[in-house]
């Protein structure tokens, strides 16, 4: 009895363990479809409220994350972030796909979302945590990164010299479920009115070929 108990138990946990490598080679099939159809990049350009509901306009977009990179502690909170101590900066990760957006696309969309001379300032938001910034995946962004920054500079389109970084991505940490998503979901807030609206109507005018439809 004892040994067909200890058999019945085995058995279980034979069944558990093959249910349990079947789920997670399913979700590894799975992350690598995604994987293999979207691609990744971070930019920061100040408030990331900003950036990421001029981001979710492109056609292409995939996701739009908020959230903060580039700093010293684990897991910040945005109360932390905002002293400046942190070293970390504001930035939003983009999910997009690479056939219908390309990473030039979206350099373009980032250097027009916002001003890349001031340093460590967006209007009136100032500090560290609001530095331009381009958090590169991979060599192929940094070489991008660095070209159209060069370029940029030298045709004079800004008065003084861009001061943007170019880093290797570091961990990226979602913001509070209260920034995603936020001029869509807070439109009537003084600040989307005043700040996020202008900058939006401003750049569907010049990305007009590439929002969504």
């Amino acid at each position: 009895m004892l040994k067909n108990c200890v058999y019945i138990l085995l058995l279980t946990f034979s069944c558990q363990a093959k249910t349990e490598e079947i789920t997670k080679t399913k979700q590894t099939e799975m992350e690598n479809l995604v994987n293999a159809t979207t691609d990744t990049a971070t930019f920061g350009a100040g408030c990331f409220w900003c950036v990421e509901a001029v981001f979710l306009e492109l056609e292409g977009i995939k996701k739009v994350i908020s959230g903060y990179e580039g700093g010293q502690i684990l897991n910040p909170t945005y109360k932390q972030v905002c002293t400046g101590q942190t070293g970390h900066a504001e930035v939003i990760q983009v999910i997009y796909d690479p056939e219908k957006l390309k990473y030039e696309d979206l350099l373009a969309a980032f250097w027009q979302a916002h001003d890349p001379t001031t340093l460590n300032r967006q209007g009136n938001d100032e500090g560290t945590q609001y530095r331009s910034v381009i958090f590169y995946q991979n060599d192929t962004q940094k070489n991008l990164a660095e070209k159209y920054k060069a370029e940029l500079d030298k045709s004079g389109a800004w008065a003084k010299p861009i001061v943007t970084e170019i880093s290797k991505a570091s961990t990226f940490y979602p913001a509070e479920d209260y920034h995603q998503n936020y001029y869509n979901l807070n439109g009537d807030n003084p600040y989307c009115s005043y700040v996020i609206r202008p900058k939006l109507e401003k750049f569907r005018k010049v990305f007009k070929e590439k929002l969504k439809k």
